[in-house]
């Protein structure tokens, strides 16, 4: 009466194998790496002046405005910066 093709259950049975092997090796490598996110990972970055820091001014990051204050003299704009410390919501800089 009705028959499934052996062939069409071979192809079948091993596309979900494939998925779910490319699925658990995804999921693995995904834990593996280490979260990099948060304020703890801004130091060390380079940063650019948008209010000129005298000695505090704003600097963009990451797509994000931040409050900074300039550990030596004035900055102006468009300069770049280098995140040394970050105490709450405020970063501290120095020039590059």
């Amino acid at each position: 009466m009705f028959q499934i093709d052996p062939w069409l259950i071979a192809i079948f049975v091993i596309g979900i194998a494939a998925f779910l092997a490319v699925a658990i090796i995804w999921g693995i490598r995904a834990h593996r790496h280490q979260v990099s996110a948060g304020r703890e990972e801004l130091v060390g970055k380079t940063a650019e002046v948008k209010i000129a820091l005298e000695p505090k001014g704003v600097v963009f990051i990451q797509g994000e405005r931040w409050k900074a204050v300039s550990e030596k003299g004035r900055i102006k704009p468009g300069e770049e910066v280098v995140i040394t410390k970050v105490e709450g919501l405020k970063l501290w800089v120095t020039k590059k």
